[in-house]
């Protein structure tokens, strides 16, 4: 009787061990259930807003659940990453991962580690950059820019979506490389800067490519960009290389989930946003802002993410760039 009763409070213990395991695979084979939310670090509108809405809205097609756009803008684009690390890790918390995020453990006091705090699940796309001035400035060429901030060491002063972001380090890099002195103005987010030089609040805008409607329209003037290549849409204006100037500049991004996700559910993410991202809207989306699919698998992107970290790292501390 002894015996019996032992074995069948042993089973009962095993049976309950492995509860929260079967439960997790329930979890995982049924998700999603429910609405997942995608929280974008920048304001409505410009070059991540836009293509993320097209491809929220056919991964929200694939997993059958609405994919709902929460934007939050500032922090220089942080903000997802940082929600993160308090969200639940269940796959309906999903975030944009600015390449800024990498810099955080190197410009403010954050308790948490960008390459172990995150799970990492796709790489998506990257940005074109490139400077851009209104159609009624003087500066015609990027020549004359730096002639001109060489003139007025201080006095020109160009927009960004936000301190610490890729433009505002990689405008610091080309100042730095041309021998001037700039202003920088920052913004919450592309679609702010941008109506900040409609709205002659400052000179000029190092951006993301929201700029090209305006540029099409004859409301701006573009005078570099910083890819590998040319733009097939504008074809005149110089790369930074051409300009005597070696950087290049895309700022991969892509979409991050809480630490801890279970293995299966970041796949199925992955899976209907890979799917998604083959898709030709979302193409076309990107293509709106000289955009091309930049795709990196969950380990690759881990890595990338890893290898970012170093490289901003030692950026920073060329740039005298330290905690705030």
């Amino acid at each position: 009787m002894i015996f019996l009763k032992n074995l069948l409070a042993s089973l009962s213990l095993l049976a309950a061990a492995a509860a929260p395991a079967v439960q997790a695979q329930d979890q995982a084979s049924s998700y999603p259930t429910r609405p997942i939310k995608i929280i974008i670090g920048f304001a409505p509108g410009g070059s991540t807003d836009a293509p993320m809405r097209v491809l929220a809205e056919s991964a929200s097609k694939i997993l059958k659940q609405a994919v709902i756009i929460e934007n939050k803008p500032g922090v220089g684009g942080t903000f997802p990453a940082i929600a993160l690390q308090s969200a639940p890790n269940d796959g309906y918390t999903l975030a944009i991962l600015a390449a800024s995020v990498f810099r955080l453990p190197y410009t403010t006091n954050i308790t948490w580690d960008p390459a172990r705090d995150i799970s990492y699940v796709i790489g998506l796309t990257g940005y074109a950059f490139g400077i851009v001035v209104p159609a009624s400035s003087p500066i015609t060429t990027w020549s004359q820019y730096v002639a001109h901030a060489k003139a007025h060491p201080g006095e020109t002063t160009y927009a960004s979506p936000g301190t610490v972001t890729t433009n505002h380090l990689t405008m610091e890099r080309i100042a730095r490389d041309a021998g001037i002195k700039l202003t920088h103005v920052p913004f919450k987010g592309s679609s702010e800067s941008i109506q900040a030089l409609l709205g002659g609040h400052v000179q000029s805008a190092a951006e993301t490519s929201a700029w090209v409607p305006y540029v099409e329209s004859g409301k701006f003037r573009l005078l570099v960009v910083w890819g590998e290549k040319r733009m097939a849409r504008f074809p005149n204006v110089p790369t930074l290389k051409e300009s005597g100037i070696n950087i290049v500049q895309a700022s991969p991004w892509g979409i991050g989930v809480p630490k801890g996700t279970d293995p299966a559910i970041v796949k199925k993410i992955h899976d209907a946003f890979k799917q998604a991202m083959e898709m030709p809207n979302f193409k076309a989306a990107l293509a709106q802002y000289e955009m091309e699919p930049m795709y990196m698998d969950s380990e690759h992107y881990r890595r990338f993410a890893i290898e970012s970290m170093k490289r901003d790292k030692e950026a920073l501390e060329s740039l005298n760039i330290t905690k705030q």
